[in-house]
């Protein structure tokens, strides 16, 4: 099953981004700590998950990946090292994981 992904900007500065191809949709929404905390959880796009399911899981290098989502080596690597940055500091400070959902 293959997917597009839409991005968004932070700032409304430059073009907008090309969407992205996902082969598969996550099929979790939320990992939870145990025990619970009352804070901010960390959000994930579905490019990020699906950046490190290709590089992490399948073990393709950068350039595969990108020729796989249809996106520039350098934007496969700046999903992953956000999606790790987040996912360790979930880790670390026991916050929620939220993957989002495209609309």
């Amino acid at each position: 099953m293959i997917a597009r992904a839409r991005r968004h900007r932070h700032r409304e500065v430059g073009r907008p981004p090309k969407p992205i191809l996902l082969a598969s949709i996550p099929f979790i929404e939320k990992l939870e700590p145990s025990p619970k905390r009352s804070i901010e959880p960390v959000y994930l796009e579905p490019a990020e998950v699906e950046a490190l399911r290709l590089i992490d899981l399948e073990k393709l290098s950068f350039v595969e990946a990108g020729t796989s989502m249809r996106i520039s080596r350098n934007t496969i690597w700046r999903l992953v090292e956000s999606a790790r940055e987040k996912l360790i500091r979930a880790i670390v400070e026991g916050r929620e994981v939220v993957i989002r959902r495209e609309n």
